[in-house]
């Protein structure tokens, strides 16, 4: 997928952070110090993680700074609504650096943080693809701590292959 308007983009990726809102707002807040295995991630974390990232790397290197991410711990946001917020905030100084640019800009080089360059639309949809990642993620905690989630598009595998028919 090439990025070619500022707008249609910020369009798209506001469809993606709804779907992954949708999945925080059901995490319930005793749960946001679970891990799966010591040493990785929390589910607070995680959140963090995204929205951290989102902002001050990605937001960083698309404005021609360097990144200034820092890391996911509790010291950003601690607590179901502190975290909620700071994700929020985050996506929001980070929406409002990319209507910045132009659609010229897209094709604009920024470096990552280990300073190679990359075609500014490039890093915005693997600044999309990071997110997807980390929502898949939290889907795995949450059904390994059995709290219903939400289908992404409405339809469980199991309701899809219901309403399919048997190729010939």
């Amino acid at each position: 997928m090439e990025i070619t308007s500022v707008n249609s983009f910020i369009d798209y990726y506001e469809k993606v952070r709804a779907r992954t809102l949708r999945l925080i707002e059901i995490v319930p807040p005793q749960h946001l110090d679970f891990s799966y295995k010591p040493g990785k991630f929390t589910i607070g974390d995680q959140i963090r993680h995204i929205a951290a990232i989102e902002r001050y790397m990605y937001g960083e290197t698309i404005s021609g700074r360097k990144s200034a991410y820092q890391g996911c711990g509790k010291e950003l946001a601690d607590g179901y609504d502190n975290i909620l917020r700071f994700f929020n905030e985050m996506h929001r100084e980070t929406i409002e650096i990319i209507l910045g640019l132009s659609d010229g800009d897209l094709n604009r080089k920024c470096l990552t943080p280990p300073g190679n360059e990359i075609t500014i639309w490039k890093w915005l949809r693997a600044m999309i693809e990071h997110e997807i990642h980390h929502r898949g993620e939290l889907y795995i905690y949450l059904n390994l701590l059995d709290v219903k989630t939400p289908q992404i598009y409405g339809f469980s595998a199991e309701e899809v292959q219901g309403m399919s028919v048997k190729p010939e």
